[in-house]
């Protein structure tokens, strides 16, 4: 939603934008249009992401999303043939988030070969009855043990609690819904209290 991502980004609320396939599809844009318009818009990382299924595919369109804003990140899924791709940009000297991440190991494996960012997803582990632990934490921990800077990025973040716990595992950023964003600022105790004073006063 653009009017959106530009009221955020005029009030400085967010750090930059993560997109993808389904995303792209649903606002019935160009995507090379819509990926420079949020770039123009906003002054941070943008995440656009490849479609292909085998390591070439995901190369080839990798390169072609990187030339559209110095600003996007190649999103790259956590498959093995993403792996291969993830090298291959590495070496191109672009930036890539592996996302789709559902493990500790396949975080460790995203930073060891290169991932400027790393995307767990938490809220669909739980939504699918899975549970990877303290998923964010545990990545946290690993990635303090080898030393490595690649970033989390705790995505699918569905509601506040989940936001509130990635902020104290040690998640890097968040990728969160306006919706979300907003309900982060607000909580009734402050409503009552401004209430009070105002009535007071």
């Amino acid at each position: 939603d653009e009017k959106k991502i530009e009221y955020y980004s005029k009030h400085k609320f967010i750090d930059g934008v993560t997109t993808n396939p389904s995303i792209i599809a649903s606002s019935q844009r160009n995507i090379k249009d819509l990926i420079k318009n949020i770039c123009d818009t906003v002054n941070g990382p943008v995440s656009a992401e490849v479609v292909g299924l085998t390591w070439q595919d995901m190369i080839d369109q990798g390169k072609k999303l990187a030339e559209i804003d110095s600003r996007v990140v190649v999103k790259i899924p956590a498959t093995v043939e993403g792996y291969k791709a993830l090298t291959s940009l590495v070496d191109l000297d672009i930036k890539v988030n592996l996302t789709v991440i559902y493990t500790v190991n396949q975080a460790v494996l995203g930073a060891k070969y290169g991932a400027t960012y790393v995307s767990p997803f938490v809220g669909r582990l739980d939504a699918n009855g899975h549970s990877e632990g303290n998923i964010i934490g545990d990545i946290k921990t690993s990635f303090l043990n080898f030393g490595f800077s690649c970033e989390i990025l705790a995505a699918s973040m569905r509601n506040v609690v989940y936001a509130r716990n990635a902020i104290i595992d040690g998640a890097d950023i968040l990728t969160v819904t306006p919706e979300i964003l907003e309900l982060m600022m607000v909580s009734e105790l402050s409503d009552l209290s401004v209430d009070k004073f105002l009535l007071d006063w």
